[in-house]
C-alpha cells in the first residue's frame, strides 16, 4: 500500500509546484509580451501575443531608454548596489565573528540590538532618517551606501552569526599558534569558511537594494535617479502613462537581477542551511 501511495503523492506535489511556478512566472511573461506591443493595444488585450498590427518592435525600448536616461540610472543603481552589498557582506561578517566569539553583556546587548532592528518598520523611521541624511550630507550615492549598511546589518548579522557559532574554535586557536593576528585570522581562515553564507547574504541584499524604490526616493530623490525612480517618472500627471515604454523598462530593470539570481541560486539554500546548524 505504501509503495502505491508514494508515487501518487509525488505526482500531486509535482502538479502543485508546477501550478505555483506558472503563477510566479506569469507576471514576468506578461510584462515581456507587452513590452513589444504598441502602447494603445496593451490595455485592450494585455494577455494576447503581439501580431502584425500590435507589434512595435524595439520602439518601446528606445523610447523608454531616451525618456528615462536609462544608462545613467543603471550606473547609479549598479554603483549603489555593488557598494552597499560589498560593505554589508564584509562589515556584517566581521561584526558577527566578533559578537559570536566575545562573551560579554555588551556583545549580547549589541547582538540583540541588531536583531531588534529587523522588526522595526521602515515607515517609523523614514522621515527622521531622511532629515538626518540631509543634515549629515548623506543624500548622495556614496552616503546612501552607509544608510543601506545600517538598514541591512540586522538580517545579515543574524544570518552570519548562526554559521560563525558552528565553526570550531580549534581552527582559530591553531591559526593563532601559527602566528596569525586577528586581521589575518579573519581574512585567511574565517572568511573563506563563511563563503557560502556570504554569498547568500550578498544575493538577498542585492535583490533588495537593486529593486528598492522608497529609500533612494527619500534620500537622493531626483538628483541621482536609480532605475526604479527613473521608471516611475514614465507615469505622467492625471494618470497618463506610456505603458509600452513602462513595460520595456521593467524588462530591462529585472533582467540583471534575474541573471544574477539564476547564477547564484544554488548558494542560497546551502548558506541558509549552513547557518542553521547552530543558533
Amino acid at each position: 500500500m505504501e509503495t502505491k501511495i508514494k508515487p501518487f503523492k509525488n505526482l500531486g506535489l509535482f502538479f502543485l509546484l508546477s501550478i505555483l511556478s506558472v503563477l510566479f512566472i506569469a507576471p514576468i511573461i506578461i510584462v515581456l509580451i507587452n513590452s513589444f506591443k504598441g502602447q494603445f493595444y496593451i490595455s485592450d488585450a494585455p494577455f494576447s501575443l503581439p501580431n502584425a498590427l500590435t507589434f512595435a518592435g524595439t520602439e518601446n525600448y528606445l523610447n523608454g531608454i531616451e525618456r528615462t536616461n536609462f544608462f545613467t540610472a543603471f550606473f547609479y543603481s549598479l554603483f549603489i548596489t555593488v557598494g552597499s552589498v560589498l560593505l554589508l557582506t564584509l562589515g556584517a561578517s566581521m561584526t558577527s565573528w566578533y559578537l559570536a566569539r566575545t562573551k560579554s553583556r555588551f556583545s549580547s546587548f549589541l547582538y540583540y540590538l541588531f536583531v531588534f532592528s529587523m522588526i522595526v518598520p521602515f515607515q517609523m523611521v523614514m522621515f527622521t532618517m531622511s532629515k538626518i541624511a540631509n543634515t549629515l550630507r548623506l543624500d548622495n550615492p556614496v552616503g546612501i551606501i552607509l544608510i543601506y549598511l545600517g538598514f541591512g546589518a540586522g538580517l545579515s548579522i543574524f544570518i552570519f552569526s548562526g554559521f560563525v557559532k558552528s565553526i570550531p574554535r580549534e581552527i582559530e586557536e591553531a591559526a593563532v599558534v601559527d602566528g596569525c593576528n586577528p586581521i589575518t585570522l579573519f581574512f585567511s581562515v574565517i572568511f573563506p569558511i563563511l563563503r557560502p553564507t556570504a554569498i547568500t547574504v550578498a544575493i538577498l541584499n542585492t535583490m533588495w537594494i537593486w529593486n528598492d524604490y522608497l529609500l533612494p526616493y527619500l534620500v537622493i530623490g531626483n538628483d541621482y535617479k536609480t532605475i526604479p525612480i527613473a521608471i516611475q517618472y514614465l507615469q505622467g500627471g492625471y494618470g497618463a502613462r506610456d505603458m509600452g515604454a513602462l513595460m520595456a523598462m521593467l524588462v530591462l530593470a529585472i533582467i540583471p537581477i534575474i541573471v544574477f539570481y539564476l547564477f547564484c541560486q544554488k548558494y542560497i539554500i546551502k548558506g541558509v542551511v549552513a547557518g542553521a546548524v547552530k543558533g
